[in-house]
């Protein structure tokens, strides 16, 4: 247990014969244009409540990384990026233009106008964002001559828009001196895949950063794209403005910028930013000094490699020749104009590759697993560090481009209607002649080294023989060995709390609320589509009846119907016929569905006023499922009574 065993071992003296040469310009680059910082990059929970002063982030527990030599438990690759983001602080990237870098998993960049500030970016929580705008004014404005008057969102994705309410007050958006500026689409991908399948996605969430995993040598070292997550929640404030043209060009507080959008590339919502007469690109989360994910391991809808390829081309073409720094969103810059077009250059290839031999080789009738194995970049990406896959990796980034373009089914009948995971486990163990013989066959494969396959077949001995000690062990030990190989960060993560889950068990569940903080700023449409998928059918499917919504704070009106175990919303112009109506605000909707209160409760204290069948009202949320934020992964996962 937390150890490499030999054959890790000669893995990791394998991989480091093979990496690119080591020119030092990455660790010049990360450190380029640093004014200063705060120790450790620690950032403590504001406020007076009961975590108050607890670390939202630190680099407190990283200090082993300073090691330049890489410990046995980590490929050596992985340590090499890992030590690359321990690079944390306020940089100058160019006149006007400065990020803080370090202080949560992604950049916040702030560009200085005329007579204000300008925010790219919000980082992921309140606290985080504060802090680095506290670092900002400390050595360039600590008068605070400079008002921010500007945040804009690059994308979609809450680590870059979650701290906007430690930047600004909401009322002062509402009441037009702060100006939010987002692209088109935002608001709705802001905050769908965070409601619709956010408790999957957040449990997910937990293998692919390692947040839940100890930090050190033996446990979560990077997630690739920076350290790990704060420990707090996002919010949102919604844009004021939106970018709904391909190509807009603005001038804000003396700062001329031209708007690019980039739709369905990294993000489903996202935007590059040109810079003409700062000669400075921003490419949101579109070029990194890593191979990004076209399907992160927890969940998303798959990118558009050859959209995003297409994206680089042309900021390459249209951009690169009046460049001399080009800037990303997690990372360091990359400067002068010629190598910023290198740069662009190999990115774009990196992606346009995956695309295009992904598809090739499904032609020739390669199902994914074997794309995955058979596919190598060509040898001018593979000796660069920037095209190594330390947050997506090019295994599954081509199962990506498969499933978008044809499904999870790769047209082998025999998988059109496979066993489940647990009867295919049992069948599986039984023909491999029991447990004892398989584990005496892992037992050896283990010692050869052979641990994808040792925690193939552990897989099926556990949910074949959940409670038999040896098999989770096995399995645990085996998953280790590939975390300790991984090169990629989130491939480390998801092996390594897989392990700690067969030696340990599924965490404690608790309840997950709908919608966490983010829920004020779901429109109705989406919040009734959020409670639907939450209707369990098998309970209320012979159930037929329709409730009228009416918020009395919009003035919104909206009927629901359910029938046949399904459950239609849409908004009406007129108050409806319906079983039963309910009138009341939004608020209060979102107090029940939060459990800070009951309908029973609303009802008696005035804030949920109800005419027609009021029993309907018990039936219709006692039929909504409550999700669980820990359910099992690498054991069988069962549905609620």
């Amino acid at each position: 247990m937390n150890t490499a065993y030999g054959s890790t071992l000669n893995f990791h003296r394998l991989v480091q014969q093979e990496l690119p040469y080591e020119d030092g310009q990455d660790f010049e680059d990360a450190k380029r244009g640093f004014v200063g910082t705060i120790e450790h990059a620690e950032v403590l929970r504001s406020g007076d409540g009961p975590l108050a002063g607890q670390a939202v982030w630190s680099h407190r527990s990283y200090t082993f990384l300073s090691d330049e030599t890489p410990a046995s438990t980590v490929n050596p690759s992985l340590w090499r990026q890992a030590r690359l983001n321990l690079n944390h602080g306020l940089f100058k990237v160019t006149d006007r233009i400065y990020q803080v870098r370090g202080f949560d998993i992604a950049n916040i960049t702030f560009i200085e106008g005329d007579t204000g500030l300008l925010a790219l970016d919000a980082l992921s929580c309140a606290d985080t964002a504060a802090a680095a705008l506290a670092l900002y004014r400390q050595h360039r404005d600590p008068d605070h001559k400079r008002p921010l008057h500007t945040v804009m969102y690059s994308h979609s994705h809450g680590d870059h828009f979650g701290g906007v309410r430690g930047l600004v007050e909401e009322v002062d958006v509402l009441a037009g001196k702060v100006n939010v500026i987002a692209p088109a689409g935002f608001m709705h991908h802001a905050v769908a895949e965070n409601v619709i399948a956010g408790v999957a996605m957040a449990r997910r969430a937990q293998f692919q950063f390692g947040h839940t995993l100890p930090v050190g040598v033996a446990g979560q070292v990077d997630s690739g794209l920076g350290k790990n997550l704060p420990k707090a929640q996002p919010g949102l404030i919604a844009p004021t403005q939106t970018i709904s043209e391909p190509f807009e060009s603005h001038v804000i507080d003396g700062v001329a910028i031209e708007f690019q959008l980039a739709p369905d590339s990294e993000a489903p919502s996202e935007m590059h930013f040109f810079f003409p007469g700062l000669r400075a690109l921003n490419m949101a989360e579109n070029t990194n000094h890593l191979m990004h994910n076209l399907c992160p391991l927890r969940g998303a809808q798959v990118r558009d490699s050859l959209a995003w390829s297409k994206y680089l081309n042309h900021a390459l073409h249209h951009y690169a020749d009046r460049v001399d720094v080009l800037m990303a969103q997690h990372h360091w810059p990359t400067w002068d104009t010629e190598r910023v077009k290198q740069f662009l250059t190999e990115q774009r290839d990196m992606y346009r590759v995956i695309h295009d031999q992904t598809v090739r080789m499904m032609n020739h009738g390669l199902k994914p697993a074997e794309i995955a194995e058979e596919l190598r970049m060509p040898k001018s990406l593979g000796k660069l560090w920037h095209a190594r896959g330390y947050y997506g990796s090019l295994s599954h980034n081509v199962k990506a481009v498969y499933q978008r373009y044809l499904s999870w089914y790769d047209a082998h009948p025999a998988n059109l209607h496979a066993l489940p995971p647990v009867p295919a486990a049992k069948k599986t163990i039984e023909y491999m002649g029991g447990i004892e013989a398989v584990l005496a066959r892992a037992r050896a494969d283990l010692e050869r080294g052979e641990y994808r396959w040792v925690a193939e077949v552990m897989k099926h001995a556990v949910y074949a023989h959940p409670e038999h000690q040896e098999a989770r062990l096995l399995a645990a030990e085996a998953m280790e060995q590939m975390g300790f190989q991984a090169e990629s960060a989130t491939w480390r993560n998801a092996f390594l709390l897989g392990a700690k889950e067969y030696r340990d068990g599924t965490p404690k569940p608790f309840t997950q609320v709908l919608g966490g903080t983010l829920l004020p700023a779901v429109s109705n449409a989406l919040l009734f589509d959020a409670l639907a998928v939450r209707w369990n059918a098998t309970k209320g499917g012979a159930l037929t009846f329709s409730m009228a919504w009416h918020f009395t704070d919009s003035k919104e009106l909206w009927l629901i119907e359910i029938n046949s175990g399904a459950m239609n919303s849409i908004r009406v112009d007129a108050a409806p016929l319906a079983n039963i109506t309910l009138k009341l605000t939004r608020s209060v909707l979102q107090d029940v569905l939060q459990q800070k209160t009951t309908p029973a409760d609303a009802v008696q204290a005035g804030q949920l006023q109800l005419s027609g069948d009021a029993t309907l009202l018990r039936v219709f949320f006692t039929t909504l499922d409550k999700f669980v934020g820990n359910f099992p992964v690498v054991d069988a996962a069962v549905l609620p009574e």
